[in-house]
């Protein structure tokens, strides 16, 4: 028997008349420094049966979404993944950057015949080739969307960690650049740092060029 979520895709590719029908999420669209990561993933019900317990990645702990992760690598999901810096996103906006990251997560599907993105939220993908569905809520509905929520938290939390031990003071790998008072004490202390994001309030009252490292 398949779950909500493998319901919800399968109803959707036989309403789309579509067999590749996958989905596309993000994480990081709120953090004050980092990049916002998004997926694009494809389970076909073939694999349905190895992902039973897969779900919005904010409602598993992150041991299970490495797991899940693993899982997906090793059965041979087709994903893609993209990213837009922090650079990025002070250039054009949060969205248009959470565009631009899912634009270049979903290269992959565009050769693919007939391919439908289920996107996660109420705003369709601006300047997307392919056909696509909004869907509000869409990491608790989908299957794809969750397990493209999935992926792409993973590697945003592993990119946190890589810029950890460049900016070791601000402690990324803990809070994931999220406004908490140990970052924000750390930014009042020492300045933003390159992979903050300049246009974020309260990060823009902090920011001078010469601080940078």
């Amino acid at each position: 028997m398949n779950t909500p979520l493998q319901d919800f895709d399968k109803k959707s590719a036989l309403r789309l008349q579509t067999a590749a029908l996958f989905g596309i999420d993000e994480a990081g669209r709120g953090p004050l420094a980092g990049p916002v990561v998004a997926c694009a993933c494809y389970i076909g019900p073939n694999l349905y049966n190895y992902f039973e317990d897969v779900n919005d990645s904010k409602k598993l702990t992150p041991k299970k979404r490495e797991e899940i992760f693993e899982r997906i690598n090793r059965l041979g999901a087709l994903y893609g993944v993209g990213f837009a810096s922090a650079a990025e996103i002070d250039r054009y906006n949060i969205l248009q950057a959470t565009f631009l990251a899912m634009r270049r997560a979903a290269r992959k599907f565009y050769t693919i015949p007939n391919a439908v993105a289920l996107v996660d939220g109420p705003h369709a993908i601006k300047d997307f080739p392919l056909r696509q569905l909004p869907v509000i809520d869409g990491d608790a509905q989908s299957l794809n969307i969750a397990a493209a929520s999935i992926v792409a938290k993973v590697l945003r939390d592993r990119y946190m960690a890589v810029i950890d031990k460049l900016y070791p003071a601000y402690g990324f790998a803990g809070h994931k650049g999220y406004g908490t008072p140990k970052h924000l004490a750390a930014v009042q202390a020492l300045g933003p740092c390159r992979e903050h994001r300049k246009s974020f309030a309260p990060i823009c009252n902090f920011f001078k060029p010469t601080l940078f490292p």
